[in-house]
């Protein structure tokens, strides 16, 4: 039996459907809140403002506060600043992953009660009580924060996610497909095979890589129609909430590998990668865990499903393949330190981290 798990399952309150955003106001009142801080961003706040009439209840007091587009130890200083100036009893974030983290930290720090209305589906940050840290520059800090602490609500409505920028969701995709590929070998070692949760935050990723593969196609059409299909709004669930969940049943057994260590590393140390999103940088990440395990058949399998999304298959592929192979030696020592790496069936070495982005490279580009 484990006795370092921590299954953090997700949100206390969730509803996903058009006129969701309508239950805000009873899930306030729930938590007797009165004094209400919106964090938001810019273009999706605009997008978003249509959606919540619950703004106009003057049974609460609101204020408001533009994010800068970083989850940073400083945008959570601005946010406490705020909340003490005043008397913040509750705090909505509206807006996409970052914005969401960034809530649910400064929440955690303040000792105050959140909920999350997001407006796009680019990953599972809505759901997850953790943050992935930046520095206002965009460069990683190359750690992200846990907490105890879920989210009293994620409510938001498929018609607004729909009016999203499409690389985004795509990304999303990517992101959440990674989920299996990371877990999978972890969860098929012996002594994790009879670990109930850990039973079902597998049984839950490959639900994730399932339905990605099959609908992928016909939900990112239906979202260039700018039209909320079944398809479009089963997947955004699935990016968003069902992703979450497999980490919150898993937690370090099930919530990210290598891919999502690259994803970091290159943040940290490869300026250039901040052009390329989360997902976009995890996509390249999964094909590198998959170079470490040398499952070549399956990076053959997925480069279809790659090249229908347009997804990165290589550092030269996103022209960021550092030249000074020092850069190389400070991500390979960067994967190497995160201990869930270290989980995967296979002896982790600085030596195989490194050759494998090299082997990666090559088998990619001279196809």
């Amino acid at each position: 039996m484990l006795t370092d798990l921590k299954v953090k399952v997700g949100p206390q309150f969730y509803r996903y459907h058009v006129g969701a955003i309508e239950f805000v106001p009873e899930v306030l009142q729930e938590f007797s809140a009165k004094n209400v801080l919106i964090v938001h961003g810019q273009v999706s706040f605009e997008k978003a403002k249509p959606y919540l009439d619950f703004l106009n209840h003057q049974e609460f007091a609101f204020q408001y506060l533009q994010y800068t587009g970083e989850c940073s130890y400083y945008g959570a200083e601005r946010i406490a600043e705020a909340v003490k100036e005043n008397q913040i009893d509750f705090i909505i974030g509206v807006g996409g992953g970052k914005l969401t983290d960034l809530v649910g930290y400064a929440a955690h720090t303040l000792n105050v009660n959140f909920g999350v209305i997001p407006t796009l589906a680019s990953n599972c940050a809505p759901w997850t009580p953790l943050s992935v840290m930046y520095k206002e520059s965009g460069e990683s800090e190359g750690k992200s924060e846990h907490f105890l602490r879920q989210a009293a609500f994620f409510i938001t409505d498929p018609e607004l996610v729909v009016d999203a920028p499409i690389n985004y969701f795509i990304a999303g995709l990517a992101d959440t497909i990674a989920k299996w590929y990371e877990s999978d070998a972890i969860l098929q070692q012996e002594h994790l095979k009879n670990e109930s949760f850990l039973q079902l935050a597998g049984y839950t990723s490959e639900l994730c890589k399932i339905a990605i593969l099959n609908n992928s196609a016909k939900a990112i059409a239906d979202m260039k129609a700018g039209v909320a299909t079944e398809e479009f709004i089963h997947l955004s669930e699935i990016i968003f909430a069902v992703a979450g969940l497999v980490g919150g049943l898993g937690d370090k057994y099930a919530r990210n590998a290598i891919a999502h260590a690259m994803h970091d590393g290159m943040s940290k140390f490869i300026p250039e990668s901040h052009n390329f999103l989360h997902g976009e940088k995890v996509a390249y990440g999964i094909f590198y865990q998959l170079a470490v395990e040398k499952k070549w058949t399956q990076i053959d399998a997925l480069i279809p499903f790659y090249q229908e999304l347009e997804l990165p298959t290589s550092l030269k592929q996103m022209n960021i393949l550092p030249e000074d192979e020092a850069v190389i030696d400070q991500i390979v020592a960067f994967v190497d330190s995160k201990e869930k790496v270290h989980l995967l069936p296979i002896p982790i070495t600085v030596d195989l981290l490194k050759e494998s982005i090299f082997e990666l490279e090559n088998y990619i580009n001279e196809r």
